[in-house]
């Protein structure tokens, strides 16, 4: 099943790092393994390798399948269009004092460049560190709030995936006894195929369960 939400990247990053280094560990490790295994002579066969493997296996005539898909869940689901929308909110009015905010700022650098020959140099020194330190706390007051609004729309889209969406698609593969459901994003179907493409019947019940969820006010608003 493909998750709505976005990995953090930093901790992509340890990760995948940390998989490197294992991957080095192991590397090494198969490297003594199998010199010692040259040096003894003890191999085996093939067919004396997997003597320990069963022979049975799923058929297609038991399978279920169905697809799903979730970029067609997102844009279309009421609660999912609502919350976005809550996010657009806050993120207009961002914008908004963003705009008004550098109208002033634009002001206040232009009224510095024409005092520069009536300050002293201390005088002008001053407002123009006055002024750095302006631009400097707006903007990490914007980078501050633009984090807690997009935390804050994380949270709720986990909410709505872990506390409704996944019930409700396990739901809907239990009651169709389904052995797989594939994203549809990456599945070709093709003509005449009935029951497959399940997306419609989730969202329907999606819709049913929840329209609406709250987005926690963002921090700074």
């Amino acid at each position: 099943m493909v998750k709505i939400l976005t990995e953090n990247k930093a901790i992509k990053s340890y990760v995948k790092t940390g998989i490197v280094a294992a991957v080095v560990v192991v590397v090494a490790a198969l490297g003594i393994w199998g010199i010692s295994a040259m040096r003894s002579g003890n191999t085996s066969s093939v067919s004396d390798a997997i003597a320990e493997v069963g022979d049975k296996a799923v058929t297609a005539g038991e399978l279920r399948f169905a697809v799903i898909r979730m970029d067609a869940i997102q844009a279309e689901s009421a609660a999912l269009k609502d919350l976005r929308a809550q996010k657009e909110k806050y993120e207009n009015k961002l914008r908004d004092e963003l705009t008004k905010d550098q109208k002033e700022l634009e002001k206040e650098k232009k009224e510095i460049e024409e005092s520069q020959d009536v300050l002293s140099r201390e005088a002008l020194q001053r407002r123009v560190v006055e002024y750095q330190d302006k631009v400097t706390k707006l903007q990490r007051e914007l980078t501050e709030r633009a984090q807690s609004v997009e935390a804050s729309y994380q949270k709720a889209l986990n909410e709505l995936q872990t506390k409704h969406l996944d019930p409700i698609i396990e739901g809907v593969i239990n009651k169709k006894n389904l052995s797989m459901v594939i994203d549809g994003r990456m599945a070709r179907i093709g003509t005449g195929v009935e029951n497959l493409d399940i997306t419609d019947e989730v969202i329907k019940a999606f819709d049913k369960k929840i329209s609406k969820i709250k987005m926690e006010k963002p921090k700074g608003f």
